[in-house]
């Protein structure tokens, strides 16, 4: 993770990967074994476990449609869990040509692809999910992500504002709405959804990375300062955080301060100065 979008990323879409297990699914098989439909269903298990068993089931070829659904898109799960994107989007793909109708499926395919950097199917992927299940706030908020990761502001706090009234206490989601106010400009309503999400979870760095924009907006350099310090403390590597820090030292004076951040920010992410350009902060 080096430039802030993709942290944010990783930070987000980890929480909203859904997994699409069903309670009933292991009384509904027949000839197959039950330890083996338990660890493809269980979301307590390693990666290579869960795939071991997704694998077992689907190669045994019985069983009913919905379980081979089910294995599949659980599979593409555990994949994902292992960032082996190509072979999780196969099996989600596989998910929703069993199954059209299987909106979870839809969502993680548009996850896999958005960690591939492939927004526009990712987007497309969301917005399937969401016509099959239109009260579904993870896709919307994963939606949200990939117009993020376009730089398309507005429909990202749109996306947002359905997410969280979908579900509200969907805290990544009310993460990814303060940065994206934060960048609109919309401050005081920016500040509220990071001291909601820090209220809770005090080591998210993406939301003190957040809530730093907010105060280096408003002329709050030192709280801005406070902020970064907390984001890099978890993220080290985190150069928006660097470079804003740097740029809350320059306000404040300590121009070596201010010039070794941005420098260190630029080694991370050669386009950082861009970046805040965008973030209305040159």
């Amino acid at each position: 993770m080096t430039a802030r979008g993709n942290f944010i990323q990783a930070v987000m879409l980890t929480l909203m990967l859904v997994l699409s297990s069903s309670s009933g699914w292991a009384q509904k098989q027949k000839g197959s074994s039950l330890k083996t439909i338990e660890l493809c269903n269980g979301s307590d298990v390693s990666p290579e476990a869960r795939i071991d068993g997704c694998t077992a089931f689907i190669e045994a070829g019985e069983g009913a449609l919905n379980g081979f659904v089910v294995a599949y898109n659980n599979r593409g799960n555990a994949y994902s869990a292992k960032a082996d994107y190509e072979r999780a989007i196969k099996d989600f793909l596989e998910a929703t040509r069993l199954d059209p109708n299987y909106a979870k499926a839809f969502n993680n395919l548009g996850v896999a692809y958005l960690r591939t950097g492939a927004h526009d199917l990712a987007i497309s992927a969301f917005e399937e999910a969401l016509k099959l299940n239109p009260n579904y706030g993870a896709a919307y908020a994963n939606r949200a992500a990939a117009y993020l990761k376009a730089n398309a502001y507005d429909r990202a706090a749109q996306d947002y504002d359905e997410a969280i009234r979908l579900d509200p206490k969907l805290e990544a989601a009310r993460s990814g709405r303060c940065w994206t106010r934060a960048v609109l400009g919309a401050l005081q309503a920016a500040l509220g959804d990071c001291d909601i999400v820090l209220r809770s979870e005090t080591n998210n760095a993406a939301a003190y990375d957040s809530r730093a924009l907010i105060n280096l907006k408003m002329g709050q350099f030192s709280a801005a300062i406070d902020d970064y310090n907390s984001a890099l403390r978890f993220a080290p590597k985190l150069a928006s955080a660097l470079y804003g820090r740097g740029l809350a030292r320059f306000k404040l004076g300590d121009t070596d301060g201010g010039q070794s951040d941005m420098s260190a920010a630029k080694r991370i992410d050669a386009r950082i100065d861009e970046a805040f350009v965008r973030y209305g902060m040159p």
